[in-house]
């Protein structure tokens, strides 16, 4: 089993190197996270963006780590977290090729999810039920609930059917018992019980031998290694990431003296009234965030300043809704060449928070934007915002107190570019604000319309419109075995003229209380400014679909190779399948035009109907845009942000299969596909009225 506790690694270290300290802590302890990551996606390319979006979101929320957990479980509730997102939205063409998981996941993908992920963490990754129930954010008995019903999911389909006859009051003492950790008194009453019941000794020994096998596999998953190339791809692809960065960060050219002069005629003319408030705050408001609220009225300038120890902040404007409350500010270094910004909990508190905060909500965290013009213009002021808590009361007074800005520095490379500096430095001071706000209200619409798409019922629940944010939720009826959506992709909200584009990393999940048949989602939108809607155009993009078609291959390594076969209407080649210390096999089909499938979902059975213990894969592709027009990844220079809705279509697939067993060779006898991948494109426009 994984142990359940990793060395301690100090957090200075990572808060001084960045993202590549962290890139070399996800490296140390890949084995564990790629084995989590497996059970949750059942490709190396899924795991290999889980990574890669873990470890950005770690290096983005590294200033609101706290010593209250320790610092892998810290991260790994964020990697469970990614795995969730990654798992429901597969917008992101990152399907390439099926990795050959082992039995045990194969196992628990019958489970339901919540099941599924407290069998995982309690017995593959081996933490103890406290942190598995925290991390899941349930109690401790409701993970043991969790457990108790997987394990009996397990046992049925181990055969022993699905009917406990034993005792129910003892049933939620299994868990305990059989992990060794029940205590003392209740363990010898329930020993003394199972010794005069018949029905609780049946029980708790299928449970037992649920529990050695799940024990059995998970030994068996040590050995399920990370491929060669692994860490490689992600560090490419946090690469590439910070290249597009980089080109995003060009400063763009600012009016000159000449709106000067006309702002100066038309205020002595006396037109600053009605339209020209817009006008004036195009002028006069460099942060375009807030540049909208003051022209919608939504909030007012504050202008609010104190000053310590040669720095001066401002809180210009804040903005509250039923989701944050968004508080403007700009630093002004008077005494030297310096830039600072506020990170809330690292030396930013609202002193009277529980008096007029909410005590239920959870607080949101926007990563600092250190491109804009304003923040690289100026040396020595930075202009951004923090999100404190929603409000409990309508109106009233934030007693804001700041004693720590976090310093920023220039880029050494670009100086255009700035970032935390390398050691954290800090300046304290101590800045007290009493910031009145009234929160805005948000408009919720009961929607209830329900939708087919390429024949699964789709059910629009709930339209928000708040300040900050436009959230829609909806739930997808997956009851089908042949067929089913694994993300329902948008291309914009249509409101009142205005396109509101997705957010594409703020989709979620959400736990289906209401409808256990309907697993349910939500999507947010940009804010949503002017007067109330009467109608919304949803305008569907695309789905990805996983499509149930099985088919089994026959394998023979003693035929000559290449060898061809028939599925899904493409003839795909088995290229090589040589047999040796190391099995090696390639499947490929270059013809991509009008292609059922994206990748493929197979496993690789060997003599016996033993599957392979260790696997090494490589894949080539190409992307395909809507048009048609086809990018190959290798050959073509490219910018994926500029490519039209592109689809990731696998062309190779190398694979080099291996026995742990000394002298033994692993000889495939089949190829068992259960099922493809792929994109529909969608033009439908599924139209709400709100009257």
């Amino acid at each position: 089993m994984i142990p359940a506790k990793i060395d301690p690694i100090s957090i200075t270290p990572k808060r001084e190197k960045g993202v590549e300290s962290i890139l070399a802590w996800f490296d140390q302890h890949k084995q564990s996270f790629y084995i989590l990551g497996s059970s949750y996606l059942r490709n190396q390319k899924q795991v290999e963006e889980v990574f890669f979006r873990s470890i950005l979101k770690v290096h983005r929320e590294l200033l609101r780590f706290k010593n209250e957990s320790s610092f892998e479980t810290w991260v790994t509730s964020i990697f469970i977290h990614t795995c969730r997102e990654l798992s429901y939205d597969r917008s992101l063409q990152v399907s390439e090729g099926s990795e050959l998981r082992p039995d045990l996941f194969k196992a628990l993908d019958q489970l339901k999810e919540d099941e599924k992920e407290a069998m995982v963490l309690t017995y593959v990754k081996g933490i103890s039920q406290e942190e598995a129930a925290n991390l899941l954010q349930v109690s401790v008995e409701k993970l043991k609930e969790l457990l108790f019903s997987g394990i009996q999911s397990l046992r049925k389909e181990m055969g022993y059917g699905s009917h406990i006859g034993g005792c129910k009051e003892y049933h939620k003492e299994y868990i305990d018992y059989l992990g060794r950790t029940l205590e003392r008194s209740k363990k010898i009453e329930l020993e003394i019980h199972i010794y005069h019941c018949q029905d609780c000794q049946e029980d708790l020994a299928t449970f037992q031998d649920v529990m050695l096998t799940m024990l059995n596999l998970t030994e068996k998953v040590e050995d399920y290694h990370v491929p060669f190339d692994f860490m490689e791809n992600v560090q490419a692809m946090l690469a590439d990431k910070d290249k597009h960065r980089q080109l995003k960060n060009k400063k763009h050219k600012r009016m000159g003296m000449v709106f000067a002069s006309i702002f100066a005629l038309l205020v002595s003319v006396e037109v600053f009234t009605g339209a020209f408030t817009n006008l004036y705050y195009t002028w006069t408001e460099e942060d375009h965030e807030l540049r909208a609220y003051l022209q919608q009225d939504m909030s007012e300038r504050l202008n609010l300043e104190a000053e310590s120890n040669g720095v001066k902040i401002k809180i210009k404007s804040v903005i509250a809704d039923d989701f944050q409350t968004l508080v403007f500010y700009e630093i002004e270094d008077t005494d030297e060449d310096n830039q600072y910004l506020m990170n809330y909990d690292e030396g930013v508190s609202v002193e009277n928070q529980y008096e007029i905060m909410s005590r239920t909500a959870n607080p949101r965290y926007d990563a600092p934007d250190l491109t804009t013009d304003v923040n690289n213009k100026e040396k020595t002021v930075y202009q951004g915002k923090i999100s404190l808590l929603p409000l409990s009361k309508e109106k009233g007074t934030i007693k804001l107190k700041i004693t720590k800005l976090i310093k920023l520095i220039r880029d050494s490379s670009d100086r255009n570019r700035l970032r935390v500096s390398d050691n954290m430095e800090y300046k304290t001071g101590e800045w007290n604000f009493e910031i009145p706000v009234t929160k805005q209200r948000s408009v919720q619409y009961a929607l209830d319309i329900e939708k087919e798409v390429e024949g699964i019922p789709v059910r629009f629940d709930k339209l928000t419109i708040a300040p900050t944010a436009t959230i829609l939720q909806y739930s997808i009826k997956n009851d089908q075995l042949k067929k089913r959506i694994d993300a329902l992709n948008f291309d914009h909200l249509e409101v009142n003229n205005k396109k509101l584009k997705p957010d594409l990393y703020g989709g979620s999940f959400l736990n289906p209380i209401q409808d256990m048949n309907m697993t349910t989602f939500q999507t947010n939108f940009g804010p949503l400014f002017g007067e109330e809607p009467k109608e919304v155009n949803v305008q569907l993009q695309s789905i990805n679909l996983t499509i149930e078609d099985r088919k089994t291959i026959e394998l023979d390594a003693a035929k000559k190779y290449p060898q061809s076969f028939e599925y899904a209407g493409s003839t795909i080649s088995i290229d090589k399948l040589e047999v040796g210390a190391s099995t090696n096999m390639v499947i490929s089909n270059h013809k991509v035009k009008n292609r059922a499938y994206e990748s493929l979902q197979f496993d690789i059975i060997g003599e016996n109907d033993n599957h392979p213990d260790s696997i090494e894969m490589e894949s080539e592709g190409v992307l395909i845009d809507k048009n048609g027009v086809v990018y190959d990844m290798n050959v073509t220079p490219f910018s994926y942000e500029e490519i039209e809705q592109p689809r990731y279509f696998v062309t190779v697939q190398r694979m080099k299969l291996q026995s742990n067993n000394t002298g033994k060779k692993m000889i495939p006898k089949r190829m068992e596909i259960d099922g493809y991948n792929t994109t529909k494109y969608l033009d439908d426009v599924v139209k709400i009225s709100l009257e």
